[in-house]
């Protein structure tokens, strides 16, 4: 498809060629059973849900009507399925496994939670951590758009914040340079006052006035927010990060009321920030959570001339 870089769609077809033999899919019998793939799966859907018909089977799994039924009679004629007219809607027929079904699929799922573990079990735990996420993130990314206020509900249901620990500042220090290099063309300085910023903070920050978060999404690190002291008054929001996987989850707004509550919850009469023009999202997430833009000046801090703009927001009122 234009617009799509050839690179692209060869490192994806490059990883189903790979996965797929990994688990065996290529195999005329899905784990040494008499079932292929497809069949496995449908009897997996059978196994674990109720009140399911073919036309809703054929729906979720994307299989063609004819190729489905073939594929039912024959499980039927092997004593291993049965239709039955559902006690709500007499013309709708649920299909469920007989008991020979059940014993006859049991030691194929048991084989295959098996063969997974096996495979996990060689990693090592955040080895582990890291692939769960990536495929999590695989399927969120994945997945039909019409899910998609679906799948955000559940992500951020799945997102953590917590204080930083040892490592995290150095991750922060790292995406940010990275990510503001490769979408703005920052460069070696902008990540250099990243390092200072997080360097004071590790050397003397005070723990009841001054934090760091990360949020984490299924175990993986996917934005951060500090809060600094200027002054016994005023505090200073920085190093805001979400990462692309991320956004659009609210992460940056949870990560930036956390901020604000702790800000206020320690005494502080106003929290200032930077930030750039180009940084729309952060501006809007600023703008929800009541800042106000108080200046605009040029600076040449990161290289080519360009517009910084401070904000504050006004807690506790003295």
């Amino acid at each position: 498809m234009a617009g799509v870089p050839a690179a692209q769609v060869q490192a994806v077809r490059a990883f189903n060629r790979f996965y797929t033999k990994r688990i065996g899919a290529l195999s005329e019998g899905l784990l040494r059973s008499p079932f292929s793939l497809t069949e496995m799966r449908v009897l997996y859907e059978l196994a674990h849900r109720e009140k399911l018909t073919a036309g809703e089977l054929a729906t979720d799994l994307g299989l063609d009507a004819g190729y489905l039924s073939r594929i039912l009679r024959a499980f039927a004629s092997q004593g291993l399925l049965a239709r039955q007219a559902s006690a709500e809607d007499g013309r709708r027929r649920d299909l469920t496994l007989t008991e020979k079904g059940r014993k006859t699929f049991a030691p194929f799922d048991r084989a295959s939670s098996e063969e997974v573990s096996a495979m996990l079990a060689a990693l090592g735990t955040a080895e582990r951590r890291r692939l769960v996420a990536a495929m999590k993130s695989v399927e969120g990314l994945l997945s039909p758009r019409a899910d998609g206020a679906a799948a955000v509900d559940g992500a951020r249901s799945r997102l953590v914040l917590r204080e930083a620990r040892a490592g995290d500042l150095g991750w922060i220090v790292h995406r940010h340079g990275a990510l503001y290099a490769s979408e703005y063309g920052w460069g070696d300085q902008f990540e250099g006052l990243v390092a200072r910023v997080a360097g004071d903070f590790l050397s003397s920050h005070d723990p009841k006035r001054e934090r760091c978060w990360v949020a984490e999404l299924d175990g993986e690190i996917v934005g951060s927010i500090m809060l600094v002291k200027t002054s016994a008054r005023v505090a200073k929001l920085r190093l805001l990060l979400v990462e692309p996987s991320a956004r659009g989850l609210g992460v940056g707004r949870r990560l930036v009321e956390e901020c604000v509550a702790f800000a206020r919850a320690a005494g502080y009469a106003k929290v200032v920030l930077w930030t750039n023009p180009e940084l729309h999202a952060a501006r809007a997430i600023y703008e929800k959570t009541g800042f106000r833009l108080v200046r605009t000046e040029t600076t040449r801090v990161f290289g080519a001339p360009q517009k910084a703009q401070t904000w504050e927001l006004t807690l506790n009122r003295a």
